[in-house]
């Protein structure tokens, strides 16, 4: 695929934007239903997803008094920019046409954007919880964020390479890096989980405490476009996961014709994204939030000490196929 008018097709259209956008409704509807039906409740409707963020569209967008608008109109739409083109270079019927070596080092630089976007809102909003909420933020993003990145960089050190597309390929002769690396495994589920501030790792919003943290001043359609960018970051990082460590689209035999190899892998990516969606969604179901103190004692003593025995022990089976 590198003729230009199949990447404009693949960048914008399929599996690009226009795809993204509509699977990352489809994930909050799911999420909502799922979580919904484990607490017994009926939960929303197929189209409810779409039918809120139309109407905040609609609403009024509501300035706080002496903040910077056109920095305020900006940040969401750079927010959503940055993890819809980290989708991009995640394979989803295939190898993705614009894998380069280190896109794996771009795609977590992309999704970190969001987070400090979100930051900086809550601290030029002149809202007492909006600030709190910011600090909050970035506060838990230093915890998390090295274990997350620890966890993903493990199975390129094991494939030996730095592009998303040339990890999937490598678990496509050997076994899924789940199987090899269990530990990375989970601490990448917790990190994606504390990335998209998702129960127990709600702490920036904790609506009992600041309304809705660093959310708080925004309406209309800034509060819809961050809103979709949350969802789309979901998107984003559970199929980063299932490409690291599920195998990603590829199957391990060949399949004939090619168009037919597509498919194939297609819904083996949608199976496998809503894999990683359910545990989280079954994630935040299970457990209450936690305080941000006690965030910071179990990220730096058990996760990210977890993620360290990870990089350990991939370094050490590296060493031991090299010596064979």
């Amino acid at each position: 695929m590198t003729d230009t008018p199949l990447i404009i097709v693949y960048i914008f259209l399929f599996p690009g934007f226009l795809f993204l956008l509509a699977y990352a409704l489809l994930f909050e509807f799911l999420d909502r239903r799922i979580a919904a039906r484990m607490q017994h409740r009926v939960g929303p409707p197929l189209f409810q997803p779409f039918a809120d963020f139309v109407k905040m569209l609609g609403k009024e967008v509501i300035d706080p008094q002496g903040v910077d608008r056109p920095v305020f109109d900006a940040a969401p739409v750079i927010a959503l920019a940055a993890v819809m083109t980290a989708f991009l270079y995640i394979p989803v019927v295939s190898v993705s046409p614009l894998a380069f070596q280190g896109d794996l080092v771009l795609v977590l630089y992309l999704m970190a954007l969001p987070t400090i976007i979100l930051f900086v809102m809550g601290w030029l909003s002149r809202n007492i919880y909006s600030a709190i909420g910011g600090i909050r933020t970035v506060t838990q993003m230093f915890i998390y964020e090295v274990p997350f990145f620890l966890a993903l960089l493990t199975p390129a050190l094991m494939a030996g390479t730095w592009s998303i597309s040339e990890i999937v390929s490598w678990q496509q002769d050997h076994l899924w890096f789940m199987v090899l690396q269990p530990i990375g495994f989970v601490v990448a589920l917790i990190g994606l989980q504390a990335k998209l501030e998702r129960t127990p790792f709600d702490i920036p919003e904790a609506e009992t405490e600041l309304v809705a943290g660093p959310w708080t001043e925004l309406t209309g359609r800034r509060l819809a476009l961050m809103h979709l960018a949350s969802d789309v970051s979901c998107v984003t990082g559970c199929a980063l996961i299932a490409a690291l460590f599920l195998g990603g689209p590829m199957t391990s035999w060949t399949i004939a014709p090619v168009w037919l190899g597509w498919i194939c892998g297609f819904f083996l990516f949608l199976a496998k994204t809503l894999v990683v969606l359910l545990i989280l969604s079954s994630i935040k179901v299970a457990t209450g939030r936690i305080r941000i103190d006690q965030l910071n004692t179990i990220g730096w003593k058990y996760i990210a000490s977890a993620a360290l025995v990870q990089v350990a022990v991939v370094l050490v089976m590296n060493s031991i196929r090299v010596g064979a």
